[in-house]
């Protein structure tokens, strides 16, 4: 089973924004980083849900636990609907994936329980200013 850890951070909303994606598990630990560019939070947080799953599926493994302090991303993936148009086509990318999974479970955790993603979406934050 992979641990898939997500989230977005935003200087500002909109602002500069980056995603963290930290995963461990078989065998793996990776850790990234990515600036994504000015957007606001929450595109943030669906971005790094589809930008982990994408990892994840890379690494072929059947079984993906995903954690994201992003009560609107787990929300939504829990209910499989969002109302907002602007975030539908993240939600049907990220639901594709995860309907080809064998076993996928979502989990709200505190700030405090995702540290190791947010200090890479951090990080990501200073990538768009170089």
């Amino acid at each position: 089973m992979l641990e898939v850890y997500i989230d977005g951070a935003s200087a500002g909303n909109p602002g500069l924004s980056g995603i963290g994606i930290f995963i461990k598990g078989e065998g793996h630990l990776i850790k990234k980083s990515e600036a994504i560019g000015m957007t606001n939070n929450h595109i943030a947080e669906f971005t790094a849900l589809v930008r982990g799953l994408e990892e994840a599926q890379k690494l072929e493994s059947n079984i993906v636990w995903l954690h994201s302090d992003s009560k609107i991303v787990v929300s939504s993936v829990d209910k499989r609907y969002v109302k907002n148009e602007e975030f539908k086509p993240y939600l049907e990318r990220a639901l594709e994936m995860i309907d080809e999974l064998e076993l996928f479970f979502i989990k709200w955790i505190p700030d405090k329980e995702n540290k190791a993603a947010d200090a890479l979406a951090r990080e990501a934050l200073l990538k768009n200013k170089s």
